[in-house]
């Protein structure tokens, strides 16, 4: 990977957000390479202290959803700053003109006024529901169906992972990345909207869980934890650890009586409950039987131990682990993967920091190295300085009326 020229190097992006998926999706571009620019109000935006905090109370949550970006301090409540953001989205240049935002898009914000300074604008604005009426992850992920089928009876669970906010950032940044190849063809900008609600309806979709209740009438259950349609389920074992074991193909299958030596007594199962164990629903249906036989040998064994049983051969398995043990034990969450750098993040200290999850060939353009997330207008000074050609007297001006902030 050629870290000098990353992927979308020479691309410019306004961001104008909060919380998570805007932001992922502005820092899914920076780590490829764009130059991101995200503009806060004086101050910071209402997730700038957001928990986690560190020791010295900077928010370790923002930080790690706006790495690689620029950050700026504009009076956004006042004309000047206004117009001084407007200025910014509107830049001239083939690579610029984008603007992402999750924000009320409005007044001095609107696509319409944008659009009249700069015609091939592109916008990206992420809404709530597709009418524009307001949802977070949280009250889109209850109406989805998730939270009843998880757990192992029908109260309702909600997942500590915010999904459809993670989606909805990775479809704002591959939507912008399709706008941005369509005005390079034929000149034009566009804006695009994307409804939280319908990137979680998009998935409840293209999961089948839609069609199975409008083509069989059937609602999937909570069943725990285990997987739907297969085998796959928690074990404990005798030191307290627990871990998750799958069999998705016949070898992944036949490796798992292998490494334990139960081959024999899992033959059993098949004939006795009347199923094709080598077929993914036949082992659904007999996994119970499957795990009483299976239980008691993990049961006797230490999760170091099932760990060497395991080693090459075929089972499909992960131990499971809580944030800490993450990392702690973990080869992947350390330096030996090439994902991470240490890196120095201001009022957090240094910290083990992931670039994009994408590997590009060798000698190719690449992503950023790990980077750091700025400090709240850490760059204000120089962003108008280069973008607008602002001179540092005028640039002082500003600052000395309450327009623009640097850093604190």
């Amino acid at each position: 990977m050629n870290a000098a020229t990353p992927i979308l190097s020479g691309l410019r992006v306004v961001e104008v957000s909060a919380f998570i998926a805007a932001p992922l999706g502005g820092m899914t571009l920076a780590q490829l390479g764009a130059e991101v620019i995200r503009i806060d109000p004086i101050g910071g935006n209402i997730d700038y202290r957001r928990w986690p905090l560190s020791p010295e109370g900077a928010s370790i949550y923002w930080s790690g959803l706006n790495k690689a970006k620029r950050s700026i301090q504009l009076a956004l409540n006042r004309p000047e700053g206004q117009e001084i953001a407007q200025a910014l989205i509107t830049a001239p240049g083939e690579d610029s003109g984008i603007l992402l935002t999750n924000l009320p898009a409005s007044g001095w914000m609107g696509y319409a006024t944008l659009r009249e300074r700069r015609p091939d604008l592109i916008m990206l604005r992420l809404t709530g529901n597709h009418d524009g009426t307001g949802a977070v992850d949280y009250t889109v992920n209850c109406a989805s169906g998730f939270p009843i089928a998880t757990g192992a009876d029908t109260r309702p669970v909600n997942h500590v992972l915010p999904a459809w906010d993670i989606a909805a950032g990775l479809y704002l940044s591959t939507g912008l990345l399709a706008a941005e190849r369509a005005r390079r063809r034929t000149g034009e900008g566009q804006e695009i909207t994307l409804a939280l609600s319908d990137v979680m309806l998009a998935s409840v979709g293209n999961l089948g869980y839609i069609a199975d209740v409008q083509a069989n009438g059937a609602v999937r259950p909570p069943m725990g934890n285990d997987l739907y349609g297969a085998f796959g389920r928690d074990f404990g074992t005798k030191d307290g650890r627990s871990l998750f074991v799958c069999a998705i193909s016949n070898r992944q299958w036949r490796a798992i009586g292998k490494a334990t030596g139960l081959a024999g007594k899992l033959a059993m199962v098949g004939p006795l409950l009347d199923v094709d164990l080598d077929d993914e629903g036949g082992r659904f249906q007999a996994r119970h039987a499957i795990a009483a036989v299976l239980e008691p040998w993990f049961a006797a064994h230490t999760l170091e131990e099932v760990t060497a049983a395991f080693a090459n051969s075929g089972v499909l398995w992960g131990p499971y682990r809580d944030f800490g043990q993450l990392v702690d034990e973990d080869p992947r969450c350390s330096l030996a993967n090439p994902l991470f750098g240490e890196v120095a993040q201001p009022g957090i200290g240094t910290v083990l920091t992931p670039a994009a999850p994408l590997t590009f060939g060798d000698g190719a353009p690449g992503r950023r190295p790990p980077a750091a997330a700025p400090r709240l207008g850490e760059h204000t000074d120089a962003v108008l300085a280069e973008v607008l050609g602002l001179s540092a007297a005028a640039i002082g001006r500003l600052h000395d009326a309450g327009v623009v902030a640097g850093p604190a």
